[in-house]
């Protein structure tokens, strides 16, 4: 929950290829207080079910910049395994992208909600609600 001296952040994960949620996808956050401050290991989480991060740790007061960390190989990997029971080798790897890192600006009081749209060859990440 954001205050008036500190931002927080949100996200989620849809998996465009097959049009649902991406779940057990670990995200660390980072954050800095200004632009050449040193980046800050917060703590992480992973995705549930229905591809939300709900217990990402809080920002400190004098945030300035976060990095979001997705860790999609895995996932990646393991659909493609639970794909192939069924079907023959069609790819050599899980992922094209074995992580996502996804830097932001924020400002004190806001709430940030990111994104991250994923299939085995791109993504796409926006600014949501």
């Amino acid at each position: 929950m954001s205050t008036d001296t500190t931002a927080s952040v949100s996200t989620h994960i849809l998996d465009t290829s097959v049009g649902r949620p991406a779940e057990g996808v670990a995200i660390s956050l980072t954050a800095r207080s200004g632009r050449d401050a040193e980046w800050v290991a917060l703590g992480g989480s992973a995705t549930d079910a229905d591809g939300r991060c709900k217990d990402l740790p809080a920002l400190p007061e004098g945030t300035t910049h976060v990095r979001l960390d997705f860790e999609v190989e895995e996932y990646f990997t393991k659909k493609q395994a639970e794909a192939q029971q069924d079907a023959p080798r069609v790819r050599d790897s899980g992922a094209f992208f074995p992580e996502v890192a996804i830097t932001f600006a924020v400002n004190p009081g806001e709430h940030y909600h990111v994104p991250l749209l994923l299939n085995p060859f791109g993504y796409s990440v926006y600014r949501g609600s």
